[in-house]
């Protein structure tokens, strides 16, 4: 079986969430798991297994658990999932999109920038009232209100760090890095001994450089909700936080650390994960669940270790969050809810944890993790990190930063990339 993976995310996920294609624009990569003629819920997400009639018996941690709800409920769930073949192809967010829109399905994954679309949009069913939800950390509640309503709830917390070549930074007598200044004398280092790109890099998780910079305060200052408040009324800028990591980008890219050419045609893992496995590229960045998966960064060679991106309250785990959610308008609303109650129960989620090896989004579950992400867990543990995703603030944060950083990848100036930015903001003051 394929290991399920969640990013950006995650996309995820990687993978992830990351690219992927409209089932009426190009059929041959949507992939139809139904083994009935009879549907009973339709969920739609980007987690394939092996073999599309393969037993429910043989799925991986998330099937797992919606075979839980099929024999607890005595209904039956039908796959509808879509592999992208290249970059070319259109996102897994717009055919979610466009999914949802049109009633397609029941149950959706989905990435944080859609859920904010469809939850303004008052697409998705409020989940908060679902008897699992009580158990659910706070941090799940921050990220997927809409409106004041639930409407996605992940089945882990997916965390995003930088997995790093300990091995590398020993040979060349480096402390692993805190700070941003830190992190460019590394680099620096890498690239005079030898090691041409000492960042490998794709089109999809670069603004989690980004966020550590631009949130760090805002997330762990003690002063949260009236910054959030402040942007959303225009008083504070967008641009301002965001300018920073720009600007840091933009050094990693002119210093030749990362190619950026290179990175705006890669997917996730795909572009940069044989030369990290190979032991020639030093830094990568990646989701909690890649350091787990043996088809990623599961099985290296050399002592790997994940921690926090680089920022002014040193290393800093960012933390998107995807989620499952309900179609306000699907066909089997209702039973749809039955599955997502049970999928999201503390028995559900342990059993996903136990088998990813994951944070649950669930309070009351605890696993231990691998040894390699004990640096990330230690700060997400103290309450340390940043969100990527905040449906609470105006404008979206995952998807936009993502687009905007591909920008700066294709040539962009920072003034240009804080202006995008503006504009966003702008457009969101301004609605009705």
């Amino acid at each position: 079986m394929k290991q399920w993976i969640s990013a950006c995310l995650s996309l995820l996920t990687l993978l992830s969430l990351t690219a992927c294609g409209s089932p009426e624009d190009d059929p041959k990569n949507l992939i139809s798991q139904s083994t009935e003629e009879k549907q009973i819920v339709s969920l739609f997400s980007p987690m394939e297994k092996s073999n599309p009639n393969a037993e429910n018996v043989a799925r991986t941690a998330a099937d797992l658990t919606v075979a839980m709800a099929e024999a607890q409920l005595g209904i039956r769930v039908d796959y509808w999932t879509y592999t992208a073949e290249d970059y070319q192809d259109k996102t897994y967010d717009e055919v979610s999109l466009e999914r949802v829109r049109s009633n397609m399905d029941d149950l959706y994954l989905l990435n944080p920038n859609v859920i904010l679309t469809l939850g303004a949009e008052d697409r998705l069913m409020d989940l908060s009232e679902l008897d699992s939800a009580k158990n659910l950390r706070e941090i799940v509640y921050t990220a997927n209100t809409v409106d004041g309503k639930l409407v996605a709830i992940p089945q882990e917390v997916v965390a995003y760090g930088l997995f790093v070549n300990v091995d590398l930074f020993k040979q060349y007598d480096l402390e692993l890095p805190n700070t941003p200044e830190e992190f460019l004398e590394c680099c620096r280092v890498f690239r005079e001994n030898g090691i041409e790109t000492p960042i490998g890099a794709n089109r999809w998780w670069l603004e989690t450089f980004v966020f550590a910079q631009a949130y760090a305060d805002l997330y762990n200052g003690g002063n949260t909700q009236a910054e959030i408040a402040a942007l959303n009324s225009g008083g504070a800028r967008y641009s301002d936080y965001m300018r920073p990591g720009f600007e840091f980008l933009r050094t990693l890219i002119d210093r030749g650390y990362i190619d950026a050419e290179k990175a705006l045609v890669s997917e996730a893992i795909e572009g940069e994960g044989a030369d990290f496995l190979a032991g020639k590229t030093p830094i990568v960045m990646a989701y909690w669940d890649a350091a787990n998966a043996e088809t990623a960064y599961g099985k290296t060679d050399f002592e790997m270790q994940v921690i926090g991106f680089p920022s002014s309250r040193g290393q800093m785990p960012v933390i998107p969050m995807t989620g499952w959610a309900v179609g306000a308008e699907a066909e089997h609303a209702e039973d749809a809810m039955r599955v997502m109650d049970v999928i999201i129960s503390d028995e559900a989620l342990q059993l996903f944890a136990e088998t990813n090896r994951v944070i649950s989004p669930s309070k009351n579950v605890k696993v231990d993790c691998v040894p390699s992400l004990r640096p990330l867990n230690d700060r997400i543990e103290e309450g340390v990190y940043v969100l990527g995703s905040n449906a609470g603030m105006n404008v979206e944060q995952w998807g936009n930063t993502c687009l905007i950083v591909r920008d700066l990848l294709a040539g962009a100036t920072v003034d240009e990339c804080m202006a995008a930015f503006d504009a966003l903001q702008d457009a969101a003051l301004n609605k009705p």
